[in-house]
């Protein structure tokens, strides 16, 4: 069994992050970074996600605009098919989201509807001000990326199937019923494109979200914003530990059928999952969970990463 985090939160926890950046190697010292910033999370504030998003996630990397996405979880597929700009020949397909900014625009507007109780969420100052907390500028290449993914997002439909269930979560729906777009001011084509004032959640997709949210702590997800499978990795692990009874190990295989992709081969996704694991472990800083190289992690019940609390869930 291995230590999955190399002891960094020990080592911050027992010697602050100052003198625990002297005590590791140098490819450690962004983990006690990690591990100091959410210890020291005053704050406390909350972030919210679907259970489903748990389970599966969006692509990490870019596909062609006009291939969709399917990803695998236990008990539950995500499948997401990318929408289409305008009407004509030939058709022009908008891609599915990718990557770490489309997940923290997903989690921007998860959180704000179960906050608010509805499922219409205000854009503008106060998206810009939690990208801010985020550690995500509204500006240059990064704003653009946040205005690509926001595209992707609005023009995608989804829908998640769960074994056991007669339905398949909704038959054909989107993240968004309407908003999520910009425009140009009118008066000057030379200034960046703004928000619309609000969007407004899928219906079916909101009604679901209040019945399973997962909270999580906003520190990490600041934390982990620029690294896509450390997020899902995370989020995983804040709806699992709390939630077992008994240490519980998970296979390379399933690791790999819910974080791999169709291509990766086993010993690369290994490497890679390692590497994303240990930036996730940092930011849970309750979190208990140990390597065994041959069959792959052990999750051992933990406390949740956020102490409960009750949240809006609106009528």
């Amino acid at each position: 069994m291995g230590d999955v985090d190399g002891g960094v939160r020990r080592l911050v926890l027992v010697h602050g992050r100052d003198r625990a950046r002297t005590m590791v190697e140098p490819e450690q010292k962004a983990l006690v970074d990690i591990a100091a910033e959410v210890m020291g999370d005053e704050d406390g504030r909350i972030g919210i996600t679907y259970t489903g998003f748990c389970l599966t996630g969006l692509p990490h990397k870019r596909l062609p605009d006009d291939q969709g996405w399917e990803k695998r979880g236990h008990r539950v597929t995500l499948q997401i098919e990318p929408g289409r700009n305008g009407v004509g020949t030939p058709v022009r397909f908008v891609g599915v989201p990718y990557g770490a900014r489309a997940r923290m625009i997903l989690l921007y507007l998860q959180t704000q509807a179960i906050k608010t109780g509805s499922r219409e969420v205000e854009l503008g100052r106060s998206m810009r001000d939690w990208l801010g907390r985020m550690g995500l500028s509204w500006g240059g290449e990064t704003g653009r990326a946040l205005r690509e993914q926001a595209t992707r997002i609005s023009a995608c439909s989804l829908k998640f199937h769960w074994e056991g269930d007669t339905a398949a979560g909704w038959d054909k729906g989107g993240f968004v019923r309407s908003g999520l777009r910009f425009h140009t001011r009118a008066d000057d084509e030379r200034q960046p494109t703004l928000w619309e004032d609000r969007v407004i959640l899928d219906e079916v997709f909101y009604e679901v979200l209040r019945k399973h949210p997962v909270p999580l702590r906003e520190a990490a997800l600041r934390e982990l914003a620029d690294r896509s499978l450390s997020l899902d990795i995370y989020i995983w692990l804040a709806y699992r530990l709390h939630t077992l009874k008994k240490p519980t190990p998970i296979r390379w295989a399933a690791l790999q059928e819910q974080f791999g992709t169709q291509t990766s081969l086993p010993t690369n996704f290994r490497r890679v999952f390692k590497k994303a694991l240990a930036p996730a472990v940092a930011a849970y800083t309750e979190g208990r969970i140990e390597f065994d190289d041959d069959a792959g992690l052990v999750l051992h019940p933990s406390p949740p990463p956020i102490a409960p609390r009750i949240v809006a869930v609106g009528g």
